[in-house]
This record gives C-alpha cells, sequence and structure tokens, in this order.
C-alpha cells in the first residue's frame, strides 16, 4: 500500500513539472512537434476521400516549423479531451480550430489569434427556424468539448431555455450532427461560422440549409492552445506567424481555403 501512495505522488510530480516545463528544446531535438486535432472539422483539419489530412491549420502549422526545420506529427484526439491530452503530455499542441476564452486560458498559454470566428445556428431551411427563439421545444446538437456548449452555458436565455429540455444533444463530431440534422432527428446544430459556411459550401444540396448569427455572441479568435510553460514554443510560433503576415504566406493559405487574401493577426 505504502507503494501504491509513492506511485501516485510521484506521478503527480511528474505531471506538474511536465506542465511548467519549457519543451522547445526537447521538441527540436527531437525533430518534432505533437499536434492534436480532431480530424473530421473542415476546413480546419480534416480527412479526404483517400485518408489525406488537410485542411487551412494543416497547412498554417507546417508551415510554421518548416521556418525551424521541425516536422509536424498531427494526432487523432477526442476533442472533448483536448486540455487532458495537452496536460498529460501526448500533445505538445492544440491547433485545430480552437478559441480562445476565458476558462480555457486559466489552463492553457495561446499564440497570438490568427483567424476569426463566430458560433451560429445551422438548421434546414424546410423547418422555417430564422432565430433562436424558433428553436423553441425543438432539439438542438453541439460537439462535445466546443465553444457552442461554452455559448449555450453562459447565456443560456439565449438559447438554451428554448430547446427541448434545455438540454442540447452532444456529438463526438459535426459529422455526426449532420446526419442527424438531415434526417430530422434534431432540428439546429450551435457549430463554428467556418465550419458550416465550407460544409454548406461543398454540399450538393446547399441551398436546403439556414444560418442564424447573433448580435449577442461575440466574435471569437482562433489560436494555438499550448502548456503554461512553453514559453520559448509560444515566442517562436508568434514570431513565425508574424514573418508569414508579412511575406504573403498568411494571405496565400487564406485565399486558398476561404477565397479571401485576408491577412488577419492579432496581437502577440
Amino acid at each position: 500500500m505504502p507503494t501504491l501512495v509513492l506511485s501516485g505522488c510521484q506521478s503527480q510530480s511528474v505531471t506538474k513539472r511536465s506542465n511548467s516545463a519549457d519543451t522547445w528544446s526537447k521538441i527540436k531535438k527531437r525533430g518534432t512537434v505533437v499536434i492534436g486535432l480532431d480530424d473530421s472539422f473542415v476546413p480546419m483539419g480534416f480527412r479526404q476521400k483517400n485518408g489525406k489530412l488537410v485542411g487551412y491549420d494543416v497547412d498554417l502549422a507546417r508551415a510554421v516549423f518548416k521556418q525551424y526545420g521541425i516536422k509536424v506529427d498531427f494526432q487523432t484526439i477526442d476533442w472533448s479531451m483536448k486540455e487532458t491530452e495537452l496536460r498529460n503530455g501526448t500533445i505538445d499542441l492544440i491547433w485545430n480550430g480552437y478559441t480562445i476564452t476565458k476558462a480555457r486560458a486559466k489552463s492553457v498559454a495561446f499564440s497570438r489569434p490568427y483567424l476569426e470566428n463566430q458560433q451560429i445556428l445551422v438548421t434546414k431551411k424546410a423547418s422555417n427556424i430564422n432565430n433562436f427563439k424558433d428553436m423553441q421545444g425543438k432539439t438542438l446538437g453541439v460537439q462535445n468539448g466546443s465553444t457552442g456548449t461554452s455559448v449555450l452555458d453562459e447565456k443560456p436565455a439565449l438559447l438554451k431555455d428554448y430547446i427541448k429540455g434545455k438540454k442540447p444533444i452532444l456529438y463526438d463530431t459535426f459529422p455526426e450532427a449532420f446526419i442527424d440534422l438531415n434526417a430530422n432527428r434534431i432540428q439546429g446544430i450551435l457549430m463554428d461560422k467556418v465550419y458550416a459556411e465550407y460544409y454548406i459550401k461543398h454540399q450538393p444540396d446547399g441551398s436546403a440549409y439556414s444560418t442564424y448569427m447573433s448580435k449577442q455572441i461575440p466574435a471569437e479568435d482562433f489560436a494555438v492552445g499550448m502548456r503554461k510553460g512553453d514559453t520559448t514554443l509560444r515566442k517562436n510560433i508568434n514570431k513565425a506567424l508574424g514573418k508569414m503576415q508579412q511575406n504573403g504566406q498568411l494571405k496565400k493559405i487564406n485565399q486558398k481555403w476561404f477565397g479571401e487574401a485576408s491577412n488577419y493577426l492579432g496581437e502577440p
């Protein structure tokens, strides 16, 4: 029994040290950085029919670490467990449409923001749901661990109080939510605007969907998430992003995925 207690304490100590450690030299030495992502999140990081991983964040991450001669190893993770994976050291970064929030900032360090986003409601046009109030008694879907779940809890009177049972259906991925929306098992999805617009645009029946944005839900920023101790990693990511903004690489990647030559980049 004493041995088991000692083992547990040692494990906690190692975890604590790893969260406060600056791992840049270790990453540089092994020549690889491990990034956790949800590989169904279009257009940020997703798999094509042939299994190849592509996406906005995939291109951006590779371009950033190419500047340091470091390869990127993308690891598919359960999105609801992303902070746990980061804390345990399974991954070095969360980089996949990861929104900056006050709650996350308590345990995660963020890079400078690189893309704007917003939470929106997606419905089928035939349902005649044009705003949040129209979801009265209807069933809503959200991705487990997504920013949408936080919005529901932070401002329940905005949408949560209207939906059936005042509780959404939680999905591991957005594609699963869309399957149920298309089958009319749910009537709406609260989700990222970047995902919704890309998904709808690439559907043969895109006109069958409607989207609603509320001014009461502020715009948000995507950034790279990392452990608090990784100050050098954060500094180097910010530096590389800034260089890409100056040399036009950021514009090219935005043009490729969004059709807009945006050069948005927040302060470090």
